[in-house]
């Protein structure tokens, strides 16, 4: 089973939604996890509720949302990987610091600790300023992998970086294997 967690980048949600179908559609066991901000946050994006019931219809079975659901991830409940998607600059910094107080702060943790992988789609406004020290930190570590990113806007948004989520399905079997997907930057 595949953990595949979403967290609040909300402008990408849909992106993630579209590999989280193309796994489903391969036939992969998929347990849900929801950040407290996808559970709860209506956008112009998607109504919260909307999302999670979709997304659990899809996988078949309630998602995990709170710190409590996601401690057992790692060795009562093990997961064959964990997909983080999209991975916000605040949760990739929690994981880089060891902080550990959201469901998918939890659920990296629990999932880490047993040396199983775990796939990040970055999607962040300051992956190439405040979070790059933060990128570097989670390259260097066992387990960590990437799914491969861009700058989102050169122009507008100089220090964005955001994941080719159709390169998700193709980096998770990467990173089973113990590899990183390259080129990481695109």
């Amino acid at each position: 089973m595949i953990g595949y967690a979403f967290c609040g980048s909300h402008c990408t949600l849909s992106h993630s939604l579209a590999a989280l179908r193309r796994l489903r559609a391969e036939g992969v066991d998929i347990l849900p996890i929801f950040s407290e901000r996808v559970a709860t946050t209506d956008t112009r994006f998607w109504k919260a509720a909307d999302f999670c019931e979709t997304v659990e219809t899809m996988c078949g079975r309630k998602a995990v949302s709170t710190i409590v659901e996601a401690e057992p991830l790692g060795p009562v409940t093990p997961l064959d990987a964990l997909v983080i998607a999209p991975c916000t600059g605040n949760t990739l910094a929690k994981m880089a610091q060891g902080i550990t107080d959201s469901a998918v702060t939890m659920a990296a943790k629990a999932h880490l600790r047993c040396d199983r992988p775990t796939l990040i789609a970055l999607a962040s406004n300051d992956s190439m300023s405040a979070n790059l020290a933060n990128i570097a930190t989670l390259l260097g570590r066992k387990q960590v992998f990437f799914v491969p990113m861009r700058q989102d806007d050169p122009e507008k948004k100089p220090h964005s970086l955001v994941a080719d989520f159709t390169y998700l399905p193709e980096c998770l079997t990467a990173a089973l294997a113990g590899h990183q997907l390259r080129p990481l930057f695109l």
